[in-house]
């Protein structure tokens, strides 16, 4: 006997060549989309202006007339196109979770589909929140204790190269760390936890937090406590927002038998 559940996806059952068709054109979508961004980005505010942006906060805390130095050879051409490409990315990152999601789609249940598509959104705004974080809060205060600790003796004057890798890295650690809610509420959507183990785990996951941060940012206090404390209200946004909005995968069941 068949279930409700077994006849919705009835007929969605695809051959393994269609599935590679499928994949192929949600990945050319997907370059499109990106390619669309670059073209974009590299008309306004272009390279240049990208690598300006991303330096404002360091040279906020460097004599006036101090520039960022570039070491290598081919770091004045390869880095401001390492930074447009990852900017392009960013940019266009719903596009590219969404050509994510309408490959899976087809196997999933209605109220699954329901449910992927805020999702995507949230994670998006989430991640865009992360990096906005770190832009405008966490490098001016983190690059003002760097400096206060330098020596007079010593011309902070950092490598283009180093000093983005170091703030790329800084973005992909906070646009991760702040899918905090995102998982907590998969967590109890698929039945692996509860709310109530959650609120029992909060303070073990504030030691998690410390330990995370202390881990992946830079050694300073600043950086730390950044990342630290916005992990931990992350985390009781999840809870809330599973409260309001999410039932468990047990109570779905229960109420479809």
């Amino acid at each position: 006997m068949t279930t409700d559940k077994e006849d919705e996806l009835a007929g969605t059952e695809q051959p393994f060549v269609s599935h590679l068709i499928e994949l192929r054109d949600r990945l050319l979508k997907a370059i499109y989309g990106l390619a669309v961004a670059v073209g974009a980005l590299a008309i306004w505010p272009g390279a240049s202006g990208l690598i300006d942006f991303l330096a404002k906060p360091i040279r906020a805390h460097m004599p006036v007339d101090a520039k960022l130095i570039a070491v290598g050879v081919f770091s004045p051409f390869f880095i401001p196109l390492k930074v447009l490409l990852m900017a392009a990315m960013l940019l266009a990152l719903p596009w590219l979770l969404y050509q994510a999601w309408a490959f899976v789609a087809p196997g999933l249940y209605s109220h699954e589909k329901r449910f992927a598509l805020p999702l995507i959104f949230f994670g998006s705004l989430l991640a865009y929140g992360g990096i906005a974080f770190v832009q405008l809060f966490v490098l001016d205060r983190m690059f003002a204790f760097i400096q206060a600790m330098t020596p007079a003796s010593v011309a902070a004057t950092p490598d283009i190269a180093s000093y983005v890798e170091a703030i790329l890295g800084l973005y992909i650690a906070f646009s991760l760390a702040f899918q905090v809610p995102i998982v907590v509420v998969l967590l109890v959507k698929v039945g692996l936890v509860t709310v109530e183990q959650l609120v029992t785990f909060r303070s073990y996951f504030i030691v998690v937090a410390f330990v995370v941060s202390a881990l992946i940012t830079p050694p300073d206090v600043v950086s730390m406590l950044a990342l630290a404390i916005p992990m931990c209200l992350l985390y009781e946004l999840g809870i809330l927002a599973t409260k309001l909005f999410v039932k468990p995968k047990a109570a779905e069941e229960e109420a479809g038998a």
